[in-house]
């Protein structure tokens, strides 16, 4: 169980702070069962209510930041979610970025990046579907890096490049 203060990811609304644990009282809704009040840091002023014991929704605690540092070292290492057929793939994405895990967000914005790239190579525009499905993964990947860090979420991606060339750098020296 989470508690009052807490940061956690909760869905597709990403990182949330628990603004309160506490039941509700309206017609229909049992009173003796406990609701997390959260808020949604990408979209101050609104507010979710889910059941403590809500198991539908992804809701997990952020990793920590030595995590997050682990898997940053881990980018060039990992797969990308590489579908040919363009509806198994938007499936894809959506399976990975509905697991709530930053590894499976990597993963979809690795992927994203290379189809890009190889795209506007061949004088392409990135897809309205690729596009949404990397703004999504990176929305998600960056929010919770920018708490972990305590920088400014648009300053994310630049972290994470000086974080693989310094890695980079002393797999060399070694």
């Amino acid at each position: 169980m989470f508690n009052k203060g807490d940061y956690v990811i909760y869905g597709s609304k990403g990182v949330c702070q628990v603004l309160d644990i506490t039941t509700i009282e309206r017609e229909g809704i049992p009173g003796n069962r406990l609701y997390y009040q959260l808020t949604p840091l990408n979209s101050r002023g609104s507010k979710v209510f889910t059941p403590v014991d809500n198991n539908k929704t992804v809701m997990r605690a952020l990793i920590t930041k030595e995590e997050a540092e682990a898997l940053i070292k881990d980018m060039p290492n990992m797969d990308e979610v590489w579908v040919p057929n363009e509806k198994q793939r938007e499936q894809t994405y959506k399976d990975c970025l509905r697991t709530g895990e930053c590894r499976e967000y990597i993963r979809v914005i690795k992927t994203l990046y290379q189809r890009k790239k190889l795209r506007i190579a061949s004088g392409k525009k990135i897809t309205s579907t690729d596009e949404r499905y990397l703004k999504l993964a990176e929305e998600a990947l960056y929010s919770e890096f920018a708490l972990l860090f305590s920088v400014p979420r648009d300053e994310i991606p630049v972290l994470i490049k000086k974080k693989l060339d310094e890695a980079e750098k002393t797999a060399a020296k070694a």
